[in-house]
């Protein structure tokens, strides 16, 4: 195992270039060995789980969802916070932000953005659960692809550029993440679901959050700084990526749910209409067979 680790990471470190000496050692991040185990376990688990569910009763898990969601929508919003104000500490330009000119803000950025990578592998459960409760039709391309892909990318994020102008998507995803999981845990109390209104929104706010990630990406290619350049590009690519998933799945999601209340509106109007047409002639047909027997 350690010479395989010694053989990638030497491919790694010709493919682009010496990582960052600051995250040297720390937990997960020494050798990209275990990210990669875990995502193929990941993708293990999504396609044999279902299989394994598929005669045994789905779980509740409404306690623990309820745990789970809860402490997921604590960790977004301490990550959001300390990635507010450790741009603000550190003075971070919009337009571009190189990795080593924030002085301690920097640190800062590089410890919360270690907590936003290592979020990405408990955000594994979001489809367990999915497996466990036997919710299959939410295991969807789009769920899948973002789950497994985001924990990698991160990986190589925080081994070369955990600072600096990566902090912007981070910082957007942990507020969107705020809202989506208190959205979740919520929804895991049958009493509270009636009142809970802004799951459609969440998918618009991830839209918007990819919107303004390519425009403050594309910031840094326009007006570069030292911030290496291949960095922001596949940012791009990969934003391009989640916009055209995202916005199949509202569209298969809202839109085409949205046509089908519609037809069925419609449909039932027909239904009550001709109801109200068959009852009042059958009303019709009794009366007048009491007046031929009274006659």
């Amino acid at each position: 195992m350690e010479l395989m680790d010694k053989t990638i990471n030497s491919y790694f470190d010709v493919w682009l270039g010496p990582r960052d000496p600051r995250v040297k050692g720390w937990l997960l991040l020494e050798n990209y060995t275990p990210t990669f185990i875990f995502s193929v376990l990941y993708l293990l688990i999504v396609w044999l789980g279902p299989k394994y569910m598929r005669n045994k009763q789905p779980f509740s898990c409404r306690g623990i969802l309820v745990i789970y969601n809860l402490g997921l929508t604590l960790l977004s919003l301490y990550m959001f916070y300390e990635l507010v104000t450790g741009v603000w500490e550190g003075g971070y330009n919009f337009f571009c932000q190189d990795t080593h000119s924030g002085g301690e803000a920097d640190m800062k950025i590089i410890r919360v953005l270690w907590w936003y990578y290592f979020s990405k592998l408990i955000e594994f459960m979001d489809t367990f659960f999915f497996i466990l409760r036997k919710n299959n039709h939410q295991i969807t391309v789009l769920h899948v692809y973002h789950h497994a892909t985001m924990l990698n990318i991160w990986w190589f994020v925080m081994n070369w550029v955990p600072c600096g102008h990566s902090y912007f998507g981070a910082t957007l995803n942990s507020f969107i993440h705020v809202l989506m999981y208190s959205y979740y845990g919520l929804s895991a109390v049958p009493a509270m679901r009636p009142y809970l209104w802004w799951k459609k929104y969440i998918t618009q706010g991830q839209l918007i959050q990819f919107v303004l990630t390519i425009f403050q990406t594309s910031c840094g290619v326009v007006w570069p700084c030292a911030f290496p350049q291949g960095w922001l590009y596949f940012q791009i690519s990969y934003m391009i990526s989640l916009i055209i998933l995202f916005t199949n799945f509202y569209i298969q999601t809202y839109n085409k749910k949205a046509s089908s209340r519609r037809k069925e509106y419609q449909n039932g109007s027909t239904a009550i209409a001709n109801g109200y047409t068959n009852s009042f002639s059958s009303l019709e047909n009794n009366v007048k067979q009491r007046k031929q027997r009274k006659d």
